[in-house]
């Protein structure tokens, strides 16, 4: 009995522990400061806002955001919301009386006004605080809009404060382990490919041909990823002694983007050889091997890719396996019909794209190589004058 209840406990010590610099918990814990600083300093503003002190936790509230950036940017569109949804009660008072109409026709004015986007996330405040002007506020609307204001006003001064001053948050991390996520899922696609090549044909594995998808909302978790860590550095403090260079975090990810277009391309022409569709093609078993084995070290220059390294030992043996492999298109073109030769002459296209985007993040821009071109057509001969 004794073991039974120790086994729980020492789990939730060990979730507390684990969990004591979660963002999210940290982020919980401020609110719940904010709202109660708030809360014990709302009934000391004078006059009518002493009235309605359950405004200002709200209003710290709504200015918890994780960033600093983002908490200031929805405060001022929450503040701005408020004062467009008590001008439009204000405009229903001076104009007429409330009632069924007047009220919904203010409410409704307000709806279209949030739905235009320009008062953020807290948009809905604008008919709401309009609403509550009008039926709460009633024969007192000047004083409840006042006290409304200024209760509102102090909670996300509040909110700002604290979120300022206590542990603001920079999301420099997430951004490393997500481009990382990124790069080796890249490669693992690549080395799934590489190894369904050199297995029976067809090949028993095909997730590889429906992670197109997958790789692109990969994609975008990143860039939202990196641009939550860019707005988290603005305006913080703690962004002097925490330094990191988003810039170039920007290019890593605008190479694997590219990577990334490449790598559907080929996805499609493979499956295309492998099954006809999306486009029927042909891949010659001949050439599997060396397919299979360009795609093998591309996979491996991804996974060892590294900005900072000195040399990139991976990317020359890239490098020389798409040479090799257009070295045997070059053997093989005078033997065999060129349309039988157009899916790894793709793939060896699809293959030199991906290591220029990513060289010059390694030792700047590639030098101009000579193109590589299908075979040429004979040359047609003029008729004889004879």
């Amino acid at each position: 009995m004794t073991r039974s209840v120790a086994r729980p406990a020492r789990t939730a010590i060990s979730w507390l522990g684990t969990s004591a610099t979660s963002p999210k918990l940290v982020q919980a814990l401020k609110a719940a400061v904010a709202v109660a600083i708030a809360w014990s300093v709302a009934p000391l503003l004078p006059g009518v806002a002493e009235g309605y002190p359950y405004y200002a936790p709200l209003g710290a509230l709504v200015s918890m955001y994780p960033t600093l950036m983002s908490s200031v940017r929805n405060a001022l569109q929450t503040l701005g919301g408020l004062v467009v949804g008590i001008l439009l009660a204000a405009a229903v008072l001076i104009f007429s009386e409330p009632n069924v109409f007047t009220i919904s026709l203010a409410v409704g004015i307000g709806a279209v006004i949030a739905a235009t986007g320009w008062f953020g996330a807290n948009r809905e405040y604008i008919p709401v605080t309009a609403l509550f002007v009008l039926i709460i506020g009633g024969p007192n609307a000047d004083g409840y809009s006042i006290g409304y204001l200024e209760q509102m006003s102090l909670g996300i001064v509040i909110g700002l404060a604290v979120n300022l001053l206590v542990l603001p948050p920079l999301a420099f991390d997430a951004v490393g382990l997500q481009l990382k996520r990124f790069r080796t899922s890249l490669a693992d696609h690549l080395t799934e490919i590489s190894q369904a090549l050199t297995e029976a044909w067809p090949p028993e594995r095909d997730g590889w041909a429906t992670r197109n998808r997958a790789l692109v909302e990969l994609g975008r978790e990143v860039r939202t990823a990196l641009q939550h860590a860019d707005d988290s550095r603005k305006g913080n403090p703690r962004a002097r002694f925490h330094r990191r260079d988003l810039s170039a975090d920007y290019d890593d990810l605008s190479a694997f983007e590219t990577v990334t277009f490449h790598v559907r391309d080929l996805t499609d022409v493979l499956a295309g050889a492998v099954w006809g569709t999306p486009v029927p093609l042909e891949l010659r078993p001949e050439l599997r091997p060396a397919v299979s084995a360009t795609l093998a070290a591309v996979a491996a220059a991804l996974t060892e890719w590294d900005p900072d390294a000195p040399e990139q030992a991976a990317i020359t043996e890239a490098d020389a396996a798409v040479k090799a492999l257009m070295a045997e298109l070059d053997e093989r073109r005078d033997t065999a019909p060129i349309t039988s030769m157009a899916v790894a002459s793709s793939i060896a296209m699809d293959v030199k794209r991906i290591l220029a985007a990513l060289r010059p993040r390694l030792e700047g821009p590639e030098e101009p190589e000579e193109p590589f071109d299908a075979p040429a057509e004979p040359p047609v001969r003029p008729p004889s004058s004879s």
